[in-house]
């Protein structure tokens, strides 16, 4: 009789550990999933802001960049191309080389168009 109590009680320590486990491992899941889908948005984003400042670099006219005293629209749309390809194709997302590629996206968006915009009238080419 003594035994087959202990027996029972034994189960049902053996099978809240499982659930406990079982609990933990979902967890785990739920967070991996969360990471990845913060991942994908961060890629998804970055490259859409990386790719926007390229477009509108190159649709800028080249003699507005010179009259804002702002770098040459070559040299800007060569910054921003390799600092957009070495950042995309640098895993993760979120890394150094990331980073700073996007510093210089931001930098163009932030300083560059606006006064390269306001010289051109709001227009590209």
């Amino acid at each position: 009789m003594m035994q087959r109590g202990g027996l029972r009680c034994r189960a049902h320590f053996i099978a809240r550990r499982e659930r406990e486990w079982i609990g933990r491992l979902v967890l785990v899941a739920v967070l991996n999933l969360i990471y990845i889908w913060t991942d994908h948005v961060l890629f998804w984003g970055l490259t859409a802001l990386r790719v926007w400042a390229v477009i509108d670099c190159a649709t800028r006219k080249a003699a507005a960049f010179p009259a804002v005293d702002k770098m040459t629209k070559p040299a800007w749309l060569a910054i921003l191309v390799l600092s957009g390809l070495f950042g995309t194709y640098i895993p993760p997302p979120v890394g150094m080389i990331s980073l700073i590629s996007v510093v210089v996206a931001c930098v163009y968006l932030a300083d560059v168009r606006p006064a390269v915009r306001e010289v051109s009238g709001g227009k590209g080419r």
